[in-house]
């Protein structure tokens, strides 16, 4: 059985040798243990100590010394944007304040599809249209840093003004 040995970041490896591909929504990317199906045909086993999200372009180096490519399939996603810049980083707060993985850019923001949170949006006067796309959510502040954020541990969070505290 092949195993993937080591994780390269999106653009730090030569794309042209990829030798296959591994395409999947967000949802088959994250991933801590599982056979990955290649396009090929072939399968490979991913064993990490933590789930992680495999982006967009990663490149899983084979112990037989191959890459494959990730691929992030296009998926039904809400495209949100605002009328300036200051309300699109309101609505990604109130997007965040709900620990919504999200893609981030200047003139939008991708989440996954939900009739809550759309209506969420245009009630905070946002404009919410359906689209396919890749999503390559933000990592977040602890990825690639070995610290699991999950919320097992007592931090303060802030919820509508009031600070909460899991645990």
């Amino acid at each position: 059985m092949t195993h993937v040995t080591a994780i390269l970041p999106a653009g730090s490896w030569p794309v042209a040798e990829a030798a296959d591909v591994f395409a999947a929504d967000y949802e088959g990317r994250h991933r801590r243990r599982m056979m990955l199906a290649l396009r090929s045909g072939a399968r490979v086993l991913l064993e990490l100590e933590h789930a992680r999200l495999l982006a967009d372009g990663d490149g899983l180096v084979l112990d037989d010394g191959r890459i494959v490519r990730v691929e992030a399939l296009p998926e039904d996603l809400m495209e949100v944007t605002a009328h300036d810049p200051l309300h699109l980083l309101r609505l990604a707060w109130h997007l965040g304040n709900r620990h919504l993985p999200a893609t981030i850019t200047a003139q939008r923001i991708l989440v996954r599809h939900d009739h809550v949170i759309a209506d969420m949006i245009a009630g905070l006067g946002g404009q919410v249209r359906r689209v396919q796309a890749a999503f390559d959510p933000e990592s977040g502040a602890y990825a690639g840093r070995g610290v699991s954020h999950d919320h097992d541990h007592a931090h303060p969070h802030a919820h509508g003004g009031h600070v909460h505290s899991h645990g």
